[in-house]
């Protein structure tokens, strides 16, 4: 793995942390969550996006964070 990818999942496991913890409390901060969820969400495009990048023998460092509203658009 490398250290850009190892940067990337230890934002992903922190904001998950954040998440359980907001969703844990009383009162909880529903932009605070949304911008969490938000945040999560480029995360595991961006490492989507670099492992896509290597396995067709792209260069994974040329991968960008997409906006927020490109990331939350997206169609399943």
């Amino acid at each position: 793995m490398s250290e850009p990818e190892a940067e990337i999942l230890h934002r992903i496991q922190s904001l998950v942390d954040e998440e359980h913890r907001l969703r844990e409390g009383e009162g909880v901060d529903r932009d605070r969550l949304r911008s969490v969820e938000e945040q999560l969400d480029q995360c595991w495009d961006l490492l989507r996006q670099r492992r896509a990048r290597r396995e067709f023998d792209q260069d994974p460092g040329e991968a960008t964070a997409r906006s927020t509203d490109t990331v939350e658009n997206y169609l399943q």
